[in-house]
């Protein structure tokens, strides 16, 4: 987001804005699916689950850990991963507020 000069934004704004852009691959809903579905720590089979390379899956996993959209915890060799529930929280009260707020509005 550099061009678009990020402190001028509030955090909430450049929060919101880094999970959006990290929830704009089909392969990171798909990871998001998968561990809502199964409702606990993931390590492995995450890979077993999509279409994609080992490698393909590890880097989408990264961009959903740097977006703090999940959390990772490191259990011997391996990274188990689950739901951040306080990221999922903060985009759901945006999301929230936007349904309200149209759904009151005279706007075309």
């Amino acid at each position: 987001m550099g061009a678009t000069k990020t402190e001028h934004f509030t955090d909430r704004q450049n929060k919101i804005a880094t999970i959006a852009k990290a929830l704009g691959h089909p392969a990171r809903i798909a990871i998001i699916d998968y561990l809502l579905k199964v409702n606990e720590c993931i390590c492995g089979d995450i890979v077993n689950e999509l279409p994609l390379a080992q490698p393909t899956v590890s880097q989408h996993l990264k961009e959903l850990k740097n977006a703090g959209i999940i959390k990772g915890n490191i259990e011997g060799n391996t990274i188990c991963y689950c739901i951040n529930e306080k990221s999922i929280e903060t985009v759901n009260m945006f999301l929230s507020s936007i349904v309200k707020t149209v759904s009151q509005s005279k706007c075309c």
